[in-house]
């Protein structure tokens, strides 16, 4: 059985990611994230959302582990900054209802997805420039990055919560994720 973790950067909807999972039949942990690399057991990481880049633990090594990366919201934001991309505040601001242009077809976590999906996202911070290696595969009115990949890597981001209700394609998702994690 496919095992994706968690990590928990203490936002509101992180129990909801571990949840989607575990509904769709996944091995599934929720990990704090100071747990050391070397402790961690997975096929797959998901970096979940949270309210502050300054309380992100060891997101960072989690990154070189080896294993498909899932970010979302906060955790993509993580992947940029770490990876040496920029990341500021948005000009929309807090939570909304927004469409997603899904730019690429072919990427393995968002193409299915494609021409379009209705999403919720925050926008309170977003990431501004993408780390190399990077390609723009979502973007929208509210913001200029919605999703990011780096299939050579297997390291994944988007600036929404597919693990809500308001998110209308989250679950598929999330089974692409698990596909990606089970290649």
């Amino acid at each position: 059985m496919t095992k994706i973790v968690v990590i928990d950067n203490h936002g509101q909807f992180t129990h909801l990611e571990q949840r989607a999972l575990r509904d769709m039949g996944v091995d599934t942990d929720l990990v704090e994230n100071d747990a050391p690399p070397e402790e961690i057991d997975a096929d797959g990481i998901v970096l979940s959302g949270g309210p502050d880049m300054d309380d992100i633990g060891r997101c960072g090594e989690y990154l070189e582990m080896d294993v498909p990366v899932l970010g979302i919201c906060l955790g993509m934001q993580v992947m940029a900054a770490e990876l040496d991309g920029s990341v500021g505040g948005g000009e929309y601001g807090g939570y909304a209802d927004v469409t997603v242009d899904v730019l690429r077809e072919d990427d393995p976590l968002t193409g299915s997805l494609a021409p379009e999906t209705r999403v919720w996202a925050s926008h309170a911070d977003e990431v501004k420039e993408l780390p190399d290696g990077f390609e723009l595969t979502g973007e929208s009115d509210v913001c200029d990055v919605e999703a990011m990949s780096d299939t050579d890597r297997d390291l994944y981001g988007v600036q929404w919560h597919p693990e809500v209700a308001h998110t209308a394609e989250g679950e598929e998702l999330f089974e692409n994720f698990r596909r990606i994690c089970e290649a």
